[in-house]
């Protein structure tokens, strides 16, 4: 039976701590109420071979976008029909399919029942719900409109997951291209490439440069494969690893910006989440300056967030939002004008909305036309590479047969 490790007060007011074994973490809250001690946190003790799981980084267990939303909709139907909090919590965490997910939502019902607010209990797993989430939540709280804010979080969490969506599916299709077109080469520089040579030693004549060039790829290859393989796999290691380094980050994020194309893509994603992000916060009562230290953590590139904690620095010494993004050059003039009509007009989060709007129909078009311009960019590339190793091939078979013709 599994142990909890459980963090309290007594009756008397008194602090208290220690480990208590129940079934699950539902029967090791009503065991402790039978001991008069409320908890402030409860969580299952890790040791012992019942509690040992094995996760490879990447593929263990996780809470998908999709998850959170269709809980956080059905979480604000519940609170408007005027459902408890902790009711709400318990049918929709035996609802769910996913586990992890339901030992989640567990924690935080016994959490909120050991006297957490509910904002507070979900700070307990930024991994699931994030600082936006968290802040949110804790604003209608406040305000007692929780279920209007969770209506509005769950409709931003889905445009949020359709805008990534989207750029997801433009990238992948080249990338899947590229993939195969390198297997292709690689498959005919190993095992086609070797026959023709064999072939070609027989003709008792120089090859051509273009088939010279072909057979050293091709010995290269067979003979230091493993020295690719590592040089491209440590490459993109290195450049993982470097890119979670201040410096690193600082360089790539940059150089992704200036990016052909995909530079443009991924600027106007960026001010698509941010002004969606923002105008969500503002309308649900967030304070400015808290909100944009929530937002600049969710930028997603680091250039972008240093240019929002420096618009959050002006702002908070006296200055409008707007003038300071400006100064950045970060953000497009539409944007910082449109910022400066919603804050003289006081109508912030609607420009914010309709900024949001904009962007994310020019995501839209930037995707197809990029969509469109990597397409043919791609058949010519494949029909070079793999029409020129044929071409390559060939060349010695034909200037043997006009050798022989003459």
């Amino acid at each position: 039976m599994p142990k909890f490790e459980y963090n309290g007060k007594t009756n008397a007011g008194r602090p208290t701590s220690g480990v208590i074994t129940a079934k699950d973490i539902a029967a090791a809250q009503v065991a402790l109420k039978k001991k008069q001690i409320v908890a402030t946190s409860l969580t299952e003790k890790a040791g012992g071979l019942g509690s040992i799981e094995l996760t490879i980084p990447g593929f263990g267990p996780k809470v998908e976008t999709k998850e959170i939303v269709i809980f956080t909709r059905q979480f604000a139907t519940m609170i408007d029909a005027g459902l408890p909090l902790v009711q709400c919590l318990d049918i929709l965490g035996s609802q769910q399919e996913n586990a992890l997910f339901k030992k989640i939502l567990g924690e935080i019902k016994a959490s909120v029942e050991g006297g957490s607010t509910f904002a507070e209990a979900l700070k307990k797993h930024p991994d699931t719900f994030d600082d936006l989430f968290v802040n949110l939540v804790a604003a209608g709280e406040v305000g007692g409109i929780l279920d209007t804010i969770l209506n509005r979080l769950s409709g931003f969490m889905e445009k949020s997951a359709k805008l990534k969506g989207k750029i997801k599916g433009a990238l992948t299709y080249p990338v899947a291209v590229i993939v195969i077109a390198a297997v292709v080469v690689s498959g005919l520089l190993i095992f086609v490439v070797p026959i023709f040579e064999d072939m070609f030693a027989g003709f008792g004549s120089a090859l051509p440069m273009p088939t010279q060039v072909v057979v050293i790829m091709s010995d290269t290859i067979k003979a230091y494969w493993y020295m690719i393989l590592g040089v491209i796999f440590g490459t993109i290691f290195g450049l993982k690893r470097w890119h979670k380094t201040k410096t690193g980050k600082r360089i790539l994020d940059g150089i992704f910006l200036k990016m052909p194309v995909a530079g443009d893509l991924l600027s106007k994603t960026a001010v698509a989440r941010f002004t969606r992000t923002l105008g969500t916060m503002m309308s649900s009562g967030v304070p400015i300056l808290e909100a944009l230290e929530i937002v600049a953590k969710t930028a997603g590139n680091v250039v972008i967030e240093a240019a929002i904690m420096k618009a959050r620095g002006k702002l908070g010494e006296g200055s409008t939002l707007a003038e300071p993004l400006a100064e950045t050059g970060v953000f497009p003039g539409m944007v910082t004008q449109m910022i400066s009509v919603g804050e003289s007009t006081g109508a912030m989060d609607t420009m914010l909305n309709k900024i949001a709007d904009f962007y994310e129909d020019e995501v839209d078009a930037s995707v197809d036309s990029m969509t469109a311009l990597i397409e043919p960019m791609l058949m010519a590339f494949l029909g070079v590479v793999v029409g020129g190793l044929v071409i390559a091939l060939y060349l010695p078979i034909f200037s043997l047969a006009g050798a022989v013709g003459a």
